[in-house]
């Protein structure tokens, strides 16, 4: 079934898409003149030496390895294997990786397969790279001081990812720290049904600049951006193994301590599904939220200069692997940094983020077309977030001058006291379409006393097969958050149909409408925290 897409959008996706291939080869350039400096194998800096390590099924991975400084013969020491981020070659942590030595690790850091010199094609996270990851432990075991049974894996992003399936199918990993990763990749790159755009050509840009990608890689790029609805099953079952959600079991029944950490504003990996896949986990366990967006709050600690993401990290390897009452395994595990405050806040689990809700409703009956920016929207991927996280930048709108013929916009009484949104919004609404297929993106607004927004958190949603003039309920979760509203604001809802960040399936001319029946009123419900 294709999507039906009048060809100005068609056009505009291809047109963003290009602009951002583009900037993913000028990001990737400055690492690729790395490459051909890197040390023969064997090569020693600092301790430092290079490695060819046989990975599984024959190829070779380009690698790294610190080794503690004075340790006498025969000392075993605790291994922590890092594989590379998507499109980052292995130099990418060595400021880590020479802390961790410097307090005892051996430490081994991969260029993930199918990336720069590393052999094979790009499997996104695949059977091969699952394997791979235990190719590398078994070579460490035999070629350094590793012992077998302090094993640790780590990495930001792609690394994270890999570390989670792995401690899925290696019981030796006995504990994880996965960084800006994801649990369920269906759930990140295609939440409420719908393609992220940005995301995905993002990281099809990045890979095919610095790296090999598969054919079938390939092939569910095209399918996934062209919108190719038969190939959806498809899609979603290849999604589905490269999820480490998929196997919770395994990971729960092997029992490695693990710590997730992400950022509120992740464009590619949005949060929602990282605390999902927290909730179900059994063994010990620690999660970490901050403001940034995909990898920015890791990124000053892989240059080497002070920072809370690697803190934490050593701090668990610390406990997990060597032993030492560091006492990170008796804080409250879910520690939470506001986009609007300094300093954390801690949780015994996720369901007590944002325990009180506040029921905003949403009434009347609005009609939209379909098909136009309204000028409400998520921002550009990487970049907004980022100017939220360090400069307190977030995207903004005049709420008053959006159009309602593109836009619907609900807004709260103004409140008197600070609210403190913790959590995950929810919409619950009615829309009747002209068409059968269709997207809407959802919108949080900080809405200040001149009636500029401040946003605070999004969604798309995207229907198939739906029977034009029929109403039918729609209930979507925005992005996790943590933001402080001042007294004297308010909060806006807005809905419309068009965002840069999302791939959106609205026929030309078609009007969606929504409504609160008597019988089941539209609301949203905003999770604040307890005072």
């Amino acid at each position: 079934m294709a999507r039906p897409k009048p060809a100005l959008r068609t056009t505009a996706s291809i047109t963003t898409a290009a602009v951002l291939l583009a900037g993913a080869a000028l990001a990737a350039a400055p690492a690729a003149t790395a490459a051909p400096g890197t040390p023969p194998a064997g090569a020693t800096a600092q301790g430092l030496t290079f490695h060819d390590i046989p990975g599984s099924g024959g190829i070779t991975l380009k690698g790294n390895v610190f080794t503690p400084a004075g340790a006498a013969t025969g000392t075993k020491h605790p291994l922590i294997v890092f594989p590379t981020s998507w499109a980052m070659p292995q130099i990418e942590y060595l400021a880590q990786a020479q802390k961790l030595a410097d307090s005892g690790y051996v430490v081994v850091s991969y260029t993930s397969r199918g990336f720069w010199l590393s052999g094979g094609e790009i499997e996104v996270a695949g059977p091969p790279d699952i394997a791979d990851a235990s190719a590398v432990i078994d070579w460490a075991l035999e070629h350094t001081s590793a012992d077998p049974d302090r094993i640790g894996m780590g990495g930001v992003s792609y690394g994270a990812g890999i570390s989670l399936l792995a401690a899925g199918h290696d019981a030796r990993i006995k504990a994880v720290a996965a960084l800006s990763g994801w649990a369920d990749l269906i759930d990140s790159i295609y939440s409420g049904r719908t393609q992220h755009l940005q995301a995905a050509a993002l990281l099809g840009g990045a890979g095919l600049v610095t790296g090999r990608p598969g054919d079938e890689l390939n092939r569910t790029l095209k399918d996934f951006l062209g919108s190719n609805l038969e190939k959806e099953p498809e899609m979603i079952a290849w999604g589905k193994k490269r999820s480490p959600a998929t196997y919770l079991d395994r990971i729960n029944a092997n029992g490695a301590a693990i710590m997730m950490g992400n950022a509120w504003g992740d464009t590619i990996f949005p949060p929602n599904q990282y605390a999902s896949f927290y909730d179900k986990l059994t063994g010990p366990k620690r999660l970490e939220f901050r403001p940034g967006d995909h990898a920015t709050a890791e990124a000053t600690g892989l240059l080497g200069l002070p920072n809370d993401t690697w803190t934490s990290t050593r701090r668990w390897f610390d406990r997990y692997l060597r032993g030492e009452p560091n006492g990170i395994d008796t804080e409250l595990p879910v520690q939470l940094k506001s986009r609007t405050e300094q300093g954390y806040e801690g949780y015994p689990d996720w369901k007590s983020v944002g325990a009180v809700k506040n029921r905003i409703p949403l009434d009347g009956t609005k009609k939209v077309w379909a098909g136009v920016d309204s000028g409400a929207n998520g921002g550009i991927a990487i970049l907004s977030n980022a100017l939220d996280q360090f400069l307190k930048l977030p995207p903004t709108v005049s709420v008053p001058l959006l159009p309602r013929t593109f836009a619907s916009v609900w807004q709260s009484t103004r409140y008197t006291t600070e609210q403190r949104i913790r959590g995950t919004s929810a919409l619950h609404t009615t829309v009747t379409s002209t068409e059968p297929s269709g997207t809407l993106v959802a919108y949080l607004y900080d809405v200040g006393p001149l009636g500029i927004g401040k946003l605070v958190s999004n969604a798309p949603y995207t229907f198939h097969g739906q029977t034009p003039g029929r109403p039918f309920p729609v209930d979507l979760e925005l992005y996790s958050t943590a933001y402080d509203v001042p007294a004297g604001h308010r909060l806006a809802l807005v809905i419309d149909t068009v965002d840069p960040l999302y791939i959106e399936h609205n026929p030309t001319g078609a009007q969606l409408t929504f409504s609160s029946p008597s019988t089941d009123p539209s609301h949203l419900s905003v999770p604040l925290r307890e005072k």
